[in-house]
């Protein structure tokens, strides 16, 4: 397993970063797993050298950082072994208070979060989308009071639109707070809109890409159409994600990764690993041979060919999943 820097700062993570919403409470998501099926998941990625975990409060409704902070305290020998993210924003309860990015929400939710994963703090903590309703000022300051109390390293942020993430990073800059250090997009072969304006943005701050959904939450592993596995019926997300449109990137994924003898899913990682700035994609996995997919791409070497192959059949998509 390769080991790269998170963004421009001096903490070293896995080339692949083992997302934890698959695992918490079936009753959340039909695909979701619950911990002691989990266990076999997580541990595989643990042996094959992974050391990077993204979950957030709102997975399982919490269920997903209890499961977390059990494995990988069990896996792991000690704490500073391994990175862990986590994310704040969505409702975790019915009050006022119970979500967004407010001072009073965020210092609340931390705590939770710790309590849940079981340690003293995380290494990167994230919001999970952009707050209207409060202002930007607020939300930055108690995020760096967050780091500055040793609940947190660093900070990230996730899908919202470039001047939104601008305006945040300039806002922390001109005070004096902690500033975001890495991105969590929506970015993969079949949605590449991220490339106008936010993939450049982080180019020139020196933040780093951690994109969700990799494989187009699975459609990239998969040939067009096929509705075989569990996530694929029952998760309505991804239709409004993803189109016929984006067939033929799949066929081509599939024709790529046929010549190439490997499984279609290393050939998307692949690409996706390639592009400028990326640290590490956050990949989903239900089964230990989706881990082994996902650590071999780390190695997988595209021609300029292929990638030109693999790009050229990629139509615009109206900008989805910042909300």
């Amino acid at each position: 397993m390769d080991y790269v820097r998170l963004g421009t700062t001096g903490t070293k993570v896995s080339a692949v970063c083992l997302g934890m919403m698959t695992y918490g409470d079936p009753g959340w998501r039909d695909w979701v797993l619950d911990g002691d099926a989990a266990e076999p998941v997580v541990r595989t990625a643990v042996e094959a050298g992974i050391t990077f975990f993204d979950t957030a409060d709102m997975y399982s409704l919490g269920a997903s950082e209890e499961v977390t902070g059990r494995l990988l305290g069990q896996l792991f020998a000690r704490r500073e072994d391994y990175v862990l993210a986590t994310k704040v924003f969505m409702p975790m309860g019915d009050g006022p208070n119970d979500g967004g990015l407010s001072r009073t929400h965020i210092m609340a939710a931390i705590d939770d979060s710790l309590r849940r994963l079981g340690t003293d703090y995380v290494d990167l903590y994230q919001i999970h989308r952009w707050d209207p309703e409060t202002p930007i000022e607020e939300t930055m300051q108690a995020l760096h009071e967050v780091v500055r109390a040793g609940k947190a390293r660093h900070i990230g942020a996730s899908s919202m639109w470039a001047w939104q993430f601008a305006t945040a990073q300039h806002v922390a800059e001109r005070n004096g707070w902690t500033r975001f250090v890495t991105m969590q997009n929506h970015y993969n072969l079949a949605y590449r809109e991220e490339e106008r304006e936010m993939v450049p943005l982080c180019l020139d701050q020196g933040v780093g890409l951690i994109p969700w959904s990799p494989l187009a939450r699975g459609l990239l592993a998969r040939p067009a159409g096929d509705r075989s596995t569990t996530r694929s019926t029952s998760d309505s997300i991804s239709d409004s994600l993803y189109a016929a449109g984006d067939h033929a990137v799949v066929d081509t994924v599939g024709a790529v990764a046929e010549d190439r003898g490997v499984p279609r899913a290393q050939v998307a990682l692949a690409w996706l690993m390639s592009r400028p700035g990326v640290s590490a994609p956050i990949v989903g996995a239900s089964k230990p041979e989706h881990l082994t997919d996902a650590v071999a791409a780390v190695d997988l070497r595209l021609t300029v060919e292929e990638v030109a192959a693999l790009e050229a059949p990629y139509v615009p998509h109206p900008v989805v999943g910042h909300s």
